[in-house]
């Protein structure tokens, strides 16, 4: 099996993670997916063995469209969900303006906004089409993700290192997932 189809065989199992990816979908953005810890803990505690899977401390809904890249559109969004669902806290950003918080030049979808994200496994994404497919954007792969490795992206490396280096000690992924690899 490969690991789409095991990242999809896995969000289906657990109905919380479910839910969000449909509260989500209901929202009817452009280009628009959950993000980064909620596909990367749903991963690490499963091949952890963790019995009851975590959702992290704010779902990270990324979107884009650049005519609409206000924060207060963003916030407006995030109350929406709540009143949906006031369990999660939710972190909805349009990443037709992140870059400039980054200090990146613009980007041209979501997908590519990932591509400047801090760590490979972090840089994916899912949401609900339609039909209740599952769709996956990955674009350094998934391979990480599944091999239990955080693996800074190019400019975590070198340029951003030090916010690499600060987000695993903030983050404490090694404490809780202790079968992780730092590779950088």
């Amino acid at each position: 099996m490969s690991h789409f189809d095991s990242l999809r065989a896995l969000l289906k199992t657990e109905s919380p993670r479910w839910q969000i990816l449909q509260h989500v979908r209901a929202l009817q953005l452009p280009d628009c997916w959950v993000a980064a810890g909620f596909v990367r803990s749903a991963v690490w505690d499963h091949l952890h063995g963790c019995t009851a899977y975590s959702l992290p401390p704010d779902i990270d809904v990324i979107w884009f469209d650049p005519d609409s890249a206000l924060p207060e559109q963003d916030a407006e969004l995030e109350a929406q969900l709540l009143q949906v669902d006031n369990r999660f806290n939710w972190s909805v950003k349009n990443q037709a303006r992140m870059h400039l918080r980054n200090g990146d030049q613009p980007y041209a979808s979501a997908t590519d906004a990932m591509i400047y994200w801090p760590e490979t496994a972090t840089a994916v994404a899912v949401r609900l089409a339609a039909d209740d497919e599952l769709e996956i954007a990955a674009p350094f792969g998934l391979d990480d993700l599944f091999d239990l490795v955080v693996r800074p992206t190019e400019r975590f490396r070198e340029e951003k290192r030090h916010l690499f280096v600060e987000r695993l000690q903030n983050k404490q992924w090694l404490t809780k997932w202790p079968g992780l690899t730092v590779l950088d």
